[in-house]
């Protein structure tokens, strides 16, 4: 039977485990080979993920494509926390402190590697080595579970997710200090240690202030699970789901306010002018797809059988009842949490649906985890690791050459006001602020990409942002303007 044999392996173990005096160290020198084998085979998986995934951020990075502003901004928050200075992100407003827009103090830890490596790429390879880790969690899980060849077909599946892939083909975000802390809390769930994985979940709080939730949720799926194999641990998962519900509470009221400018958190009003309850039903469509790709290409829709999917619905949540339509979707990087969230919560339904009375769900279960892994493989054709096998991927054209031979005449120090094309290749040796966002600094130059034709005149459109002071073109290159003040 197919399904029985995939439960060969972790039954032997066990087995192993529970005969007094065996000695398992005089096994055949073959089987050690296969069971070292097998027991780096996570590790080599999130290696190789790891590569690629550094792969196709640095060399996006390198073909100036960014997507946005956010690799800017937490590079200004990052080499402020590595010389020891407040959190400042002048992308955010002058003099504005990044815990007053998002806390997200987890950053810090970049600080030491960045000092050594002062440049955006530094960012890059953390957040691709970060999501890589969180391979290790559960395909480790998955395989201890399900066997081998399924195990090692759910690893496959989440390296490759969409989710992973969008996340790393953006800029950079924190969010990739969640995703292995989610993946390592879920693994130790699976293995029924309640503690740790609530101590694992804990330092969500200091990712983002919205993943208080996230914990809450996943405190509470601790204590579904705990309630009736291990009462003591039952007070500490309900401590913790509401020490993360009053967290979120907190940051959002008074923490991030106080760090704020104008002592409020600017982004209310993504839940306003149509966002809130009501809005659930904005982008119906798009939603509805969302979900598709969440649970049919990665689960089979089996996750919904495991009470581990509970741990995406506040991110759901926010998302979807937001006036934002960028939230909505699949793009960007907003749905990298849920991909461990889904993927354990498929080896959960798996493992109980094996033992289902239903034949048909039995060779489901068994057929499933291969099935998810090929999605993954066919999906990735269309997606960002699919460039790997395409030479444009590693090529720096000369228009980037010459990009960035005229970027290089701003001196080390100097303020800048640019708009996205310009900014990560600025942030790590000058002062830079968005474009038209510059008040009361009025900067030393402006660099703009104005390729697409959003203004015909960029030397009167500078002038215009400061009025009283004149701007001359210092140069052009295919497309991006520098100009200096006089």
């Amino acid at each position: 039977m197919p399904g029985a044999k995939t439960d060969l392996p972790v039954q032997e173990e066990r087995a192993d485990e529970l005969i007094p005096g065996r000695d398992r160290s005089v096994s055949a020198p073959v089987v050690d080979g296969k069971r070292r084998l097998r027991d780096r085979a996570p590790y080599l998986l999130a290696a190789g993920l790891f590569l690629a995934y550094a792969v196709v951020s640095v060399c996006r990075y390198r073909r100036l494509e960014s997507r946005s502003w956010d690799l800017g901004i937490f590079e200004q928050a990052v080499r402020a926390y590595a010389h020891l200075d407040v959190p400042v992100a002048d992308l955010k407003g002058p003099g504005a402190n990044i815990l007053g827009d998002h806390f997200s103090p987890v950053t810090a830890l970049l600080a030491p590697a960045y000092r050594l490596f002062p440049s955006p790429v530094t960012l890059l390879v953390a957040q691709a080595l970060l999501i890589a880790v969180s391979v290790v969690p559960v395909t480790r899980a998955a395989t201890r579970i399900l066997g081998r060849a399924s195990g090692l077909a759910v690893g496959v599946a989440y390296g490759l997710s969409w989710g992973i892939q969008r996340a790393v083909d953006f800029d950079f975000h924190e969010i990739c200090f969640a995703v292995p802390l989610i993946a390592f809390s879920l693994e130790a769930l699976l293995r029924q240690r309640w503690r740790a994985s609530l101590l694992w979940a804990l330092p969500l709080v200091l990712v983002k202030e919205d993943l208080g939730v996230t914990l809450a949720a996943l405190a509470v799926v601790v204590a579904i699970r705990c309630r009736r194999t291990d009462r003591k641990a039952l007070p500490y998962a309900l401590g913790v789901a509401a020490f993360g519900a009053v967290a979120t509470l907190v940051t959002l009221t008074l923490v991030i306010p106080a760090f704020n400018s104008v002592g409020g958190y600017d982004y209310w009003d993504k839940v306003g002018d149509g966002g809130g309850a009501a809005g659930v039903f904005d982008g119906f469509g798009t939603k509805l797809r969302t979900l598709a790709w969440l649970l049919i290409p990665t689960s089979g829709l089996l996750a919904l059988r495991s009470p581990l999917l509970l741990v995406a619905l506040p991110t759901l949540g926010w998302r979807f009842v937001s006036a934002d339509d960028h939230y909505w979707g699949t793009d960007w990087h907003y749905s990298a949490v849920l991909m461990p969230v889904v993927l354990l919560a498929l080896v959960d339904a798996v493992a109980t649906a094996r033992r289902s009375a239903k034949p048909w769900l039995r060779r489901y279960a068994d057929l499933l985890p291969a099935c998810v892994a090929a999605a993954a493989l066919a999906l990735t054709t269309s997606l960002p690791l699919g460039g790997l096998t395409e030479g444009a991927t590693y090529e720096k054209s000369e228009q980037v050459v010459a990009i960035e031979k005229m970027l290089d005449r701003i001196p080390d120090g100097a303020t800048v006001e640019a708009n996205i094309g310009p900014i990560t290749r600025l942030t790590s040796r000058a002062r830079v602020f968005w474009t038209g966002d510059a008040d009361p600094v009025v900067p030393r130059y402006v660099a703009l990409d104005v390729r697409s034709g959003w203004t015909k005149d960029p030397v009167a459109y500078a002038n215009g942002l400061h009025p009283g002071t004149r701007y001359v073109a210092e140069d052009t290159a295919y497309g991006y303007v520098l100009l200096r003040r006089e």
